[in-house]
């Protein structure tokens, strides 16, 4: 659990750099400094682990519990931008779009490991009934 929260912080911050990279370049704005780079990190270690906490309050209705996460990232990034000053270069609106983008790519990354994963399981255990029924009529 450690582990995947620390991968996905440093996906979240590299995707999140190229998106400002990309917004700096396109429509002008400060350049990515290496304080920038730790407050986005720092930033995103502290959404994901609150992600942790929102992820152990389950809903019968996933769309609350997806509501739920954008609502806490953008608060969580709003606070942050205010208090870096990350709005003096970039609009609001660009940071929401940024962390919408961001949580839909996360999502679909998501739904495509576990797809994978599912895939693997069902493939392992069609290889444990082939054998199984392979030793029992060699019987």
């Amino acid at each position: 659990m450690i582990r995947k929260t620390i991968v996905n912080t440093l996906t979240c911050t590299g995707a999140a750099l190229i998106l400002l990279a990309f917004f700096t370049a396109v429509i002008g704005g400060r350049s990515i400094t290496v304080r920038t780079f730790f407050e986005i990190l720092g930033v995103n270690a502290l959404i994901n682990a609150g992600l942790l906490l929102t992820h152990k309050f389950e809903s019968v209705y996933e769309v609350l519990e997806f509501l739920l996460d954008i609502s806490y990232i953008i608060v969580i990034l709003l606070i942050f931008g205010f208090i870096f000053g990350w709005f003096s270069s970039i609009p609001v609106w660009y940071l929401i779009a940024m962390a919408v983008l961001i949580y839909v790519f996360a999502l679909i990354t998501n739904i495509i490991r576990i797809h994978k994963d599912a895939k693997e399981i069902n493939d392992l255990l069609k290889k444990r009934k082939e054998q199984k029924n392979h030793s029992v009529t060699e019987l």
